[in-house]
């Protein structure tokens, strides 16, 4: 082990979960999706002012992982036809530590619940945080993509 790797448990607590109809293995157009962010009570008042953002990016835990080992290269979306990549070059599900996110539309706060659209998660799945999207830090831009992932992009597009 080198000085940069760690033993170090981390321990992460949940502050809340989303409520949906969806469950895993439903095929479903996750941006339709809307669902709902239930708070933990001791975090609720953490939420004040978010209400004033369009947009939130959640934090979540996947907690129901696939009963495979986690690859290094995959097929995006486990697609033939395209390239064989580093795991860390997609947003597959598959993770050496199960977190994901998604920027959402807040479409209201109510109480302890953050209604959102465009959640891609199913219900039950464990919340760990919930930040602002910010046009000025998180827009990049300059940002680019690989070609592979646009032409992944038309595929959806064209399937509706």
């Amino acid at each position: 082990m080198t000085r940069h790797q760690s033993k170090k448990v981390l321990t992460l607590r949940p502050i809340g979960h989303v409520e949906n109809d969806i469950q895993a293995g439903e095929h479903v157009t996750w941006e339709e999706i809307d669902s709902r962010v239930v708070i933990y009570d001791p975090w609720v008042e953490g939420l004040e002012g978010l209400e004033d953002f369009s947009h939130v990016v959640v934090i979540f835990w996947l907690d129901r992982p696939a009963d495979s080992e986690t690859p290094v290269k995959v097929h995006p979306q486990g697609k033939e036809d395209m390239p064989l990549v580093g795991l860390f070059a997609t947003r597959a599900p598959m993770r050496p530590n199960p977190i994901g996110m998604t920027t959402v539309r807040l479409l209201r706060l109510e109480g302890n619940s953050l209604h959102v659209r465009g959640l891609d998660t199913f219900d039950g799945t464990p919340v760990l945080d919930i930040k602002p999207y910010l046009t000025r830090g998180d827009l990049k831009a300059e940002a680019s993509v690989p070609e592979w992932l646009l032409r992944l992009w038309a595929q959806h597009d064209s399937e509706g």
